[in-house]
This record gives structure tokens, sequence and C-alpha cells, in this order.
């Protein structure tokens, strides 16, 4: 067994450090996955930082990460349909498999499940192992730094497509890369108006480029003035709330018309106050999403991006792994989209965009 780069939290304090551990080994019903890129997450940031959360959930040292892509390197005994050679994305939810939900179907609802990067080893290392039925197989062409977001993405199309969209007018607050995400889908599939709103100018910028109909700085104004500028006299029909801020949820709300539906998948920090009079009365239903459905969103996923979805814009900067402090840094500054570090070895800490190379690589790869 040889020796590989990762980033591990090997001690309880903040920080990430790049460090030689064991290659893993497929076991029997596992894959080895050789790691192409991987995308850091809001989760990631909490256990680089160590905050509460980390301090009560992780037990170090753990190699972190759960958004990936990469190439199969070798497959488990009893593995079929995964092939060495494909190109993959992994769902990091693992399921038991016997709880109630589980054996109905409800993968994505399972009460025992455990986290890839954050209850047992991740995906920012040159190699990753994972159960086969985790395991989500490219069958057309898709570029290595979208695959690798395909957990996101998930969690996007999830909340996205909780409700019907087509020409429904929708409010998304928060313009996080899961947000652009949303709104990306809000706007594919066919709602009338989509508006999202954030504080920041980068994001709101690049949801510009994602073809919404209105990007608004909250800290400038008022969703009510941009429900004016939109000609909108009822309010939202749907609510996508992607920030966990508890002034969005509550603007929101505030902003819904009668029988308005809401998906909502920020996690706030703490417990706040809600009109929950006017969510009576306004006979609101709000949902709560987390994770992705498996394997429908995955689905779906695949078929938006099949039919002409291009989440390019999404992808603002990419890093070679070694440069992860930097990659980092770009993450929490709250003015990009999505970061990739790259595992390959041919990086540039630039702007996204892959060469013809890349994509004709990947194109003959997955075809």
């Amino acid at each position: 067994m040889g020796a590989m780069k990762a980033l591990v939290k090997e001690r309880a304090e903040a920080g990430l450090w790049l460090v030689d551990v064991p290659e893993p080994e497929a076991g029997p019903g596992e894959v080895k996955i050789r790691v192409l890129r991987t995308g850091i997450c809001g989760t990631d940031l909490h256990i680089r930082k160590f905050d509460d959360w980390a301090r009560h959930t992780l037990e170090l040292p753990l190699i972190v990460g759960h958004e990936f892509s990469g190439h199969v390197v070798e497959v488990g005994a009893g593995v079929e349909d995964v092939a060495v050679g494909d190109l993959v994305s992994g769902e990091g939810h693992i399921v038991c498999g016997k709880c109630r939900n589980c054996m109905a179907g409800r993968r994505h609802l399972c009460r025992n499940t455990v986290g890839l990067g954050v209850n047992r080893d991740g995906a920012f290392a040159e190699y990753v192992t994972l159960p086969a039925s985790n395991v989500w197989v490219h069958r057309v062409p898709v570029h290595p730094d979208v695959a690798a977001i395909f957990d996101p993405f998930g969690n996007a199309v999830h909340t996205a497509l909780s409700f019907p969209l087509v020409g429904e007018d929708v409010l998304i607050t928060g313009a996080g890369p899961i947000g652009l995400m949303a709104a990306a889908v809000a706007t594919h599939v066919g709602a009338r108006n989509v508006m999202i709103t954030d504080v920041s100018d980068e994001r709101l910028d690049l949801a510009g480029k994602l073809g919404v109909s209105l990007a608004l700085n909250v800290s400038r104004s008022s969703i009510a003035e941009g429900m004016r500028q939109l000609h909108l006299r009822e309010g939202f029909d749907v609510g996508l709330e992607m920030s966990g801020n508890p002034g969005a949820m509550r603007d929101m709300i505030a902003s819904m018309t009668h029988g308005g539906k809401i998906a909502m998948l920020g996690l706030p920090a703490e417990e706040f106050a809600v009109d929950w009079a006017t969510v009576v009365t306004s006979m609101i239903t709000i949902k709560g999403v987390y994770g992705r459905e498996m394997f429908e969103t995955w689905y779906n996923m695949s078929v938006l991006l099949e039919k002409g979805l291009d989440l390019s814009p999404v992808i603002t900067d990419r890093f070679p792994y070694d440069e992860f402090d930097a990659a980092f840094d770009t993450a929490a500054s709250g003015r990009t989209g999505k970061v990739i570090l790259d595992w390959s070895g041919g990086a540039r800490p630039e702007r996204a965009e892959p060469t013809k190379a890349e994509a004709a690589a990947t194109m003959n790869r997955s075809a």
C-alpha cells in the first residue's frame, strides 16, 4: 500500500495540514477513485476554522472534503455497473440501508447517515474510496470541474425542484454558489421571474450572467422595491431560502403570495423568531431541504446539463491542491462562486476556464 497526499484535520485547532497518509484500499462493494478535482464547501470552511459545530462533530484526525470528481482505478468484490476508467462523482451521504426510510427507498431521509469528509475520511486527497452504491457514473460528457460540484449542484436542484416552477415568480435569498445554481435551474426550467438577493455585488454580478430577472443588493434596496421593478402585485409564488439569515427568511415570508411555497436550504446558526401568524393566514408551505434525493436528484442534474444548463459562470476560481490555504481564503471571502482544487497536477491559480485539451480529454473518456 502506497502513500498519498491528503488535506487532514490533524489537531483540534484552526487550520488544515497537507500530509502523507496511506492510500485507501477498496473493500467489498467499494470503489477506489483517483481524485481529479474537489470543490470547497461551507462545511469545509467550518472544519478549517474549527468552530463549535466542528468541535462537537469531528473525530480527529480526519481527511476532509466531500465534493469531488475522479476516475475509478479499482473496484472491490461484488461491484457491478461501475468500471475502471469511469468518470464519477460521489454522493457524500452514506446511509444505513436498514432503517424504515432506507427500506422504503427514501434514502435521503436516513436517520443514520454518515457524512464523507465529516464522519469518515473524505475526498481532499489523491485517492478516495466509497461504496459503489454512492458512486454516480457520468454517462454523458461533463468537465471534471463541473462533475466535482455535483454535490452542491444537487442541493440546488433538490431545493429548486421542490415545487413546480413553470410560469412562477421565484424569490431566492442568498447568492452563494448553491443559490446561484438554484437560480440557473429556476430560469432554465421555465420560471417567469427569478429574483435573487444578496449583499455581495460580485456574487450578484455572477447571477446576472445566469440570466436572472433581477439581482438585488438588499443592503441598498428592499425586496418590495424589487417587486415593483418586476411589476409584481401579489408577491412571489415560490421562495428558495439559501442564506440561513433570519432577516432573509422573515423578508421572504412577508413577500410571498397567499398559498406561496418556500423551500429552505440555508442553515441558521441559531434559533430565530418567525411571523407564524402570516404563515398561517397566508397559507404558506415551508419545506426543509437537506442534501439530495438518492438518486432522483442526480438523474435530474445530469439531464439538466445534457439539455443545455450552463454552470460554468458559477465556477470562478481554481487552485492546485498544494495552494489550499489561498483557495480556502478565496472561498471564505464571500465574493466568489465555487472554488476548485485541482489534484491532477495541472492547475493554475487563476480564474477557472477549462482548456480545450482538458475538455476534449474529458469528452473522450466519457463518451
